[in-house]
């Protein structure tokens, strides 16, 4: 059973074709037969129209939609009615039977999903129908859909129907460790702070298990659903067959405010009889180990592992079966003997029981006793949302290297596997030795000379397996991950390698990348093969970081720091479906943010760094996802919901920061983080302080201003416009310098002209009218005279590429990352790099799995294929269409090719072009008009369907034909000769 998010998408792919004369021939349905598990009472049912070459449907084409739920047999009576409209009059909303909503005849602008509004509140634990149809233009409505289903999941605490948390033992409250504590110590109970024992009895991780029998009359089972949650993270299994396809479930939160469960549907493992739950448990961030010789990036412990479900089973004769997490289960312990998200895992396999998790295992012989009820629990659990993280792809050795002892290259002290690609990911490995037997498995991102694991940017991570019998045996780490592209094994031989000392021998070894499973969202290629590796290269850095949250990296820190998430979100959503992550961070934020309003730079905020004062938690630039990250999903997908669940913790920041400022101006934080200075990255060298915080502030006060317009709040916008004037003075009065140019003109520029000085500036909207063409200039002369490198950083280098790209200057765009031989995507992957680093100059002393600076990737698509879709411009605005398509065929490109999957359907163009010719596909989804843009060239006429409307116009620095298209598939062509 898939999870879907509060306001899920039930997706439903409907297609249209057309006469001639524009009348709907025929309308087919094609529907999803997978049950979806939904957590909200308001649940968004969504749809989406796709048109078939050489097909067009306009947006008039459809004029209404109707949506209807309730049960399979009450909707099937009303969908094959020869008239549904009186089939629900008789039935009703009201009337006790199984119709739950009828939306009715719903004529609106907004044809992509209609939320449930019905005085019949849908049930917790409940399987529900719904269908929808539409209306043509010519007011008829076209056949219904068939049915789709979907289960509601448990909404409140007591939902869970009495089960409890329940553990192994309990962690006093006295001995917790919460962020903010001392970095690696804690006060005892006398108050005087003390160093922290290292190792407890408790590093070995807890086992569960609870035997029952169906109860349901001839054990006819209609569904079955486990709901579990399981802190830091739980494996569940059901008669010894694991439950689900998930890894590291569930999702990290602050387990102070929150912690979230699953549900699975478990149906088609249940049997007659005896059945056996087991479930193990491991510690994620719930619990990070202090242990010598294990590495931790911080040190935070909420408690002792714990876990809490409901197995909830439906028969066909109507009964229900619960069986719930109490003292009735019983609790023993793991051959996981130590396990850590920072430092790795350690299993002896010799005393694994593989009966354990079965019905016919002897609990008591094997001394395991009863589990006990735990009073340290999160305050609230609520279902996740986002995709589950999955092993998503597998890799297998390139090449096997031997270790050389340091000082004799002629002893080898273990084999290296260059698996190939950098990525999230835990290995696999087929080991065939004797009991007792032990390996060790050290995987890094990088070597040192002697092919052994370098770990030393990165954190001593280690995998550590015994043998728990003779011959063949498969293993991979359940609770832990890492970032890394070779696997150093210590321990055994390569099959086919010489072994005189009779060491294990590894039969087989993969690496599996394991990530968050959002679908992909987009795909982009062109002609040039360094754009397309520096794309690959990005995307692993992205998928390495997407797992319950976006983290920053996927072995030192996995840490989820906020810049990324507005920075790069843009990037992300034409990659991937990435609006549960996005809402998934939202909340964290606002369970991050502080009394004082504060967002910290990291959410969930697992440690407060002692070191650095507030520069590590108080950056503007980070903090202000928490307002830029709503506004763009209602850009993106067309969700106010966001701004308006929000919309308070959107205005304690801004308070915050209104508090932080002094006459107008923000000084605190990190700026322009990595740019490329003359110094070793880290703060901002080439920005003065204050600028990069004071523009965000700025930003954030005009979206707040757009935000409160649209919610209605007049007096908060009025407030928001005025402070963002005081703050437009405040910040050209400090930063902005002018000077007379010996051309009789004026040179401009901001701080001290660096490129995210000006960009910022720009792109913000702070720069005077009167004074945007100097700023312009002095930003393009700036980078010709440089010799097109780029030196802005992770702040600033977004907001160059959106400026030059809006300015007209693809060109430059084009110049700068169409190379190798200076620092930057090309200079990466010239230095060996399979994906993006947290350095422009590929440093070995940093992290090579970053994805902070791949801001390009959003130019791939908004640029060199055109896509660009805000879906807060009116659609039936001729001058501000909601979708533009504006492909920039710039250097030495001969072709692009790609596609966005937006909220109205997948967005496609394709280009190629000659010495003297160009041709453009394009397709547009229904519901979407859009405004073509073709390479403007003298004497030229573009051919292709719907030209008749064409205009030159002027855009930035460049000249284009302009069109409005609408839904459908569209060629054109231009002779330039």
């Amino acid at each position: 059973m898939r999870l879907l998010r509060r306001y899920v998408f039930l997706w439903m792919v409907l297609f249209l074709f057309k006469r001639l004369d524009g009348q709907i021939l025929k309308v087919d349905w094609r529907t999803s037969t997978e049950k979806l598990l939904i957590s909200g009472k308001q649940p968004r049912f969504s749809w989406e129209w796709s048109v078939k070459d050489g097909a067009a449907d306009h947006f008039s084409g459809i004029t209404g939609y109707q949506v209807i739920v309730g049960s399979k047999n009450e909707l099937e009576k009303i969908i094959n009615s020869p008239s549904p409209e009186m089939a629900m009059v008789h039935t009703g909303e009201n009337s006790g039977t199984g119709l739950m909503w009828n939306s009715g005849k719903v004529i609106s602008g907004n044809l992509l999903y209609a939320y449930y509004n019905s005085p019949r509140q849908l049930q917790s634990d409940h399987l529900y129908y719904w269908a929808v149809r539409v209306w043509n233009q010519a007011g008829k409505p076209v056949r219904w859909s068939p049915l789709d289903s979907f289960q509601t999941a448990l909404y409140k605490r007591k939902d869970f129907e009495g089960a409890k948390w329940i553990g192994k033992s309990q962690l006093r409250k006295s001995d917790r460790i919460l962020p903010g504590d001392t970095a690696l110590k804690v006060k005892g109970k006398d108050g005087v702070i003390k160093p922290l024992p290292f190792g407890t009895e408790n590093d070995s991780l807890p086992l569960f298990r609870r035997v029952f029998e169906l109860s349901g009359q001839n054990n006819n089972i209609q569904r079955a659903t486990l709901y579990i949650s399981g802190l830091g993270q739980f494996e569940a299994s059901i008669n010894g067959k694991k439950v689900g396809d998930h890894y590291l479930d569930p999702g990290w939160t602050n387990y102070q405010k929150e912690a979230l469960y699953v549900g699975f549907d478990v149906s088609d493992l249940l049997i007659k009889g005896q059945n056996a739950i087991g479930v193990s448990l491991g510690n994620g961030f719930y619990y990070v180990p202090n242990k010598k010789g294990w590495y931790k990036k911080l040190l935070v412990q909420y408690g002792y592992p714990k876990m809490i479900c409901r197995l909830s089973i439906h028969y066909k004769d109507g009964s229900v079966q619960n069986v719930v997490s109490d003292e009735s289960w019983q609790t023993g312990s793991s051959p996981i003997l130590f396990s850590s998200i920072y430092g790795g895992e350690l299993e002896d396999g010799r005393i694994q029981d593989d009966n354990w998790n079965k019905a016919g295992f002897n609990a008591a012989a094997a001394g395991w006793k009863s589990a006990i009820a735990v009073t340290d629990t999160p305050l609230v659990l609520n279902m996740q949302q986002e995709d589950p993280v999955k092993v998503m792809e597998k890799f297998t050795p390139r090449s096997a290297m031997p270790v050389l002892s340091n000082g004799d290259n002629s002893k080898v002290t273990g084999w290296t596997f260059d698996m190939g690609q950098n990525c999230s990911g835990i290995p696999y490995i087929e080991i065939n030795g004797k009991k007792g037997d032990t390996i060790i498995l050290k995987p890094a991102e990088l070597l040192q000379d002697n092919h052994a694991a370098n770990q030393k940017a990165t954190g001593n991570y280690k995998l550590v397996y015994v043998l728990g019998k003779d011959g063949l045996q498969k293993w991979h780490p359940e609770f832990t991950y890492y970032g890394f592209r070779y696997i150093e094994v210590e321990g055994a031989v390569p099959k086919g390698k010489q072994n005189p000392n009779r060491l294990p021998v590894v039969e087989h070894l993969e690496t599996w990348h394991i990530r968050n499973s959002a679908p992909e969202a987009g795909q982009f290629s062109c002609s040039n093969d360094l754009f397309n590796r520096t794309n690959a290269l990005i995307k692993w850095a992205m998928k390495s970081n997407m797992v319950s949250l976006l983290t920053d990296c996927p072995h030192r820190e996995k840490l989820g720091w906020l810049e990324q998430v507005h920075l790069m979100g843009s990037s992300l959503r034409y990659n991937f479906a990435v609006l549960p992550l996005l809402k998934k961070a939202l909340s964290d934020m606002r369970n991050a943010q502080t009394p004082d309003g504060l967002i910290p730079e990291i959410a969930p905020e697992y440690t407060v760094f002692t070191w650095g004062g507030d520069m590590f938690r108080d950056s503007p630039e980070w903090g202000s996802s928490s307002i830029i990250v709503p506004w763009y999903i209602y850009e993106w997908y067309g969700d106010s919901t966001e701004l308006i669940k929000n919309y308070d913790m959107m205005v304690r920041y801004r308070n915050y920061l209104k508090g932080k400022a002094k006459d107008h101006i923000l000084y605190q934080g990190l700026g322009d983080w990595y740019d490329l200075g003359p110094n070793p990255p880290g703060t901002s060298q080439l920005t003065p302080q204050g600028l990069t915080a004071t523009a965000i502030y700025y930003y954030d006060l005009t979206i707040l201003a757009r935000t409160a317009s649209l919610l209605g709040h007049k007096e908060d916008m009025d407030g928001y416009i005025k402070e963002a004037k005081e703050v437009k003075a405040a910040f050209n009065k400090l930063f902005l310098h002018m000077k007379p140019a010996r051309s009789g003109s004026i040179t401009a520029y901001y701080g001290t002209g660096s490129q995210t000085a000006d960009a910022m500036a720009l792109y913000m909207d702070l720069v005077p009218d009167t004074l945007h063409d100097a700023i312009v200039r002095n930003l393009v002369k700036g980078i010709v005279k440089s010799g097109y490198k780029l030196t802005a950083g992770d702040i600033g280098y977004r907001y160059l590429l959106c400026v030059l790209e809006k300015e007209g200057y693809n060109e430059i765009i084009f110049k700068m990352n169409n190379r190798s031989d200076v620092p930057g995507y090309g200079y990466q992957l010239a230095h060996g790099a399979t994906a993006l680093t947290e350095s422009w100059q590929a440093l070995p002393t940093v992290s090579n799995n970053h994805f902070m600076l791949g801001h390009i990737m959003e130019w791939f698509y908004s640029g060199i294929l055109g896509i660009r879709l805000n879906l807060t411009q009116a659609s039936d605005n001729d001058t501000n269409l909601p979708l533009v398509i504006e492909p920039q065929m710039v250097g030495d490109l001969k072709w692009a090719k790609g596609s966005y999957n937006s909220v109205y359907g997948p967005i496609q163009v394709a280009w190629q072009k000659s010495a003297h010719h160009i041709e453009l596909k394009v397709v547009i989804p229904v519901g979407l008009e859009a405004e073509l843009r073709l390479p403007y060239h003298k004497g030229a006429k573009p051919a292709g369907v719907g030209l008749s409307q064409l205009t030159v116009k002027k855009i930035g620095s460049d000249r284009y034909f302009v069109t409005k298209v609408r839904s459908g598939h569209h060629l054109y062509s231009i002779n330039t000769k």
